[in-house]
């Protein structure tokens, strides 16, 4: 039943002049009233933190937009089960992003650990590194908390890195995120488990959270962010073809595991340290390094390049544009190298600044939705419904909204919150009795209902 969830478009409501033809200046989420909640482990009731959702100003001058943001979502964060003390924490951030990026014609910039791009939301995006490397001197991992050091620093001079989302699928949340030092992020599409296909966490179960989006099957992923490059980041799904022909297809890596029994050279056939014995500790994709680029061919227009991305048309750039995909596999869980690397396309900066020390106009936002003008498009789906009940409001809100699930008596059987900043309300039904319910939304003084039947 899951492979029949549909969500989410984001809907970029655009102002006139500049802001109508840049995606980069009106595709952040906004938000100056809404804060933010938490899960510690053992306790499933969310707690509040108290720092805003999202991002609070943006700003634009001629060549540069301004972000400033929290780093804190609208979707739950917490716990993190492998042991990491920390928790979300306000980053205080202003992120400048050159608003007409470049592709880099020389020696491409590789991908470095920290922020190498910021989603609409305003969290971080990290590349597929954890920081930590297999030592040849020592045969043991080392860089990260509670391992050995690196002669020369973490990952100085080794062969091997190790990819953050197999080495750490234990310590994600249920939005597939975690901090490090108090500042949250993700390496991946950042969508909650439990809506993968292949569900590889149970995160979910006891500490319910959405995700920036979930993936859709049947339409353009949104646009989710952007590299510190300035070029934009979508989801999984696009066009098939780069000049928006084709239909919808999930985007693919071209990167691939390497058939390799021992890891004693590089992808390209260089001599390097000897790595780990591939076995099931150290399995092929427990690194970097096991993987290699096939460059796709003109016929396979929907496989990206060595960078994760391709130049093609996007419904935010109908002239067309250099975009990254956060990519998936068939069963929607994540495919390397996750979102952008292991190389910029285009020229990569620093974007975190300390102030906007130029002229700029500020951007006030996109229209939120107030009330129900646009019943038609409020979703609610699976219908009929076996594992569970999701429901979508269009657009971006700029209030909470309650959404009730009510059996076919009229009891309240169960109620959620849509907050500023979110989309999405999920039921379980997998407890339910069979029947018809009801969905009830309420909020910016108008009620819509709709009926849903679960098997």
């Amino acid at each position: 039943m899951r492979s029949l969830l549909t969500l989410l478009l984001l809907t970029v409501l655009c102002t006139s002049g500049r802001a109508q033809t840049s995606p980069a200046i009106t595709s952040w989420l906004q938000n100056n009233t809404e804060t933010g909640t938490y899960y510690v482990e053992g306790n499933s009731n969310l707690i509040e933190n108290n720092v805003l959702v999202n991002c609070q100003q943006v700003e634009y001058s001629d060549d540069f937009v301004y972000v400033t943001a929290t780093g804190i979502p609208a979707y739950p964060t917490g716990p993190f089960p492998d042991g990491n003390p920390s928790q979300a924490a306000n980053q205080e951030g202003i992120y400048k992003l050159p608003l007409n990026p470049v592709q880099n014609s020389g020696t491409p910039d590789a991908t470095v650990g920290g922020n190498i791009g910021i989603f609409i939301n305003g969290v971080a995006l990290f590349d597929y590194r954890d920081g930590v490397a297999w030592n040849p001197n020592t045969n043991a991992l080392c860089g990260g908390p509670g391992n050995p050091r690196c002669p020369g620093g973490p990952m100085s001079t080794q062969a091997w890195n190790r990819d953050a989302i197999p080495a750490e699928n234990d310590g994600f949340d249920c939005a597939k995120g975690h901090p490090a030092m108090g500042n949250y992020h993700h390496h991946q599409n950042p969508s909650a488990f439990k809506l993968d296909l292949e569900v590889t966490s149970t995160i979910c179960n006891l500490y319910d959270a959405e995700g920036l989006y979930a993936i859709d099957s049947t339409e353009h992923a949104p646009l989710i962010g952007f590299a510190y490059d300035g070029f934009p980041i979508y989801g999984a799904y696009g066009f098939k073809n780069e000049d928006g022909s084709g239909g919808i297809t999930r985007i693919k890596s071209s990167y691939t595991l390497r058939n390799i029994t021992v890891r004693s050279e590089s992808a390209d056939g260089t001599d390097v340290d000897d790595g780990p014995a591939i076995n099931g500790t150290y399995f092929l994709g427990y690194f970097r390094e096991d993987y290699e680029y096939i460059a796709p061919t003109s016929e396979n227009q929907d496989f990206l390049d060595e960078h994760n991305g391709r130049f093609c048309v996007t419904p935010e750039y109908p002239n067309g544009t250099y975009a990254y995909f956060a990519t998936v596999k068939e069963d929607w869980t994540s495919a390397y190298p996750y979102a952008v690397g292991p190389t910029f396309a285009g020229v990569f900066e620093r974007r975190d600044v300390n102030a906007v020390t130029e002229a700029t106009t500020v951007y006030e936002g996109t229209t939120p939705v107030r009330g129900f003008a646009d019943d038609a498009s409020i979703t609610v789906f699976p219908n009929p419904a076996a594992d569970l009940i999701a429901v979508q409001l269009p657009g971006l809100v700029d209030n909470d909204f309650t959404v009730q699930l009510i059996d076919v008596g009229g009891k309240l059987v169960e109620q959620k919150s849509i907050r500023t900043g979110q989309t999405i309300a999920y039921f379980d039904t997998q407890t339910l009795y069979r029947g018809i319910y009801f969905i009830r939304i309420l909020g910016g003084g108008s009620e819509v209902t709709r009926k849903v039947v679960v098997e």
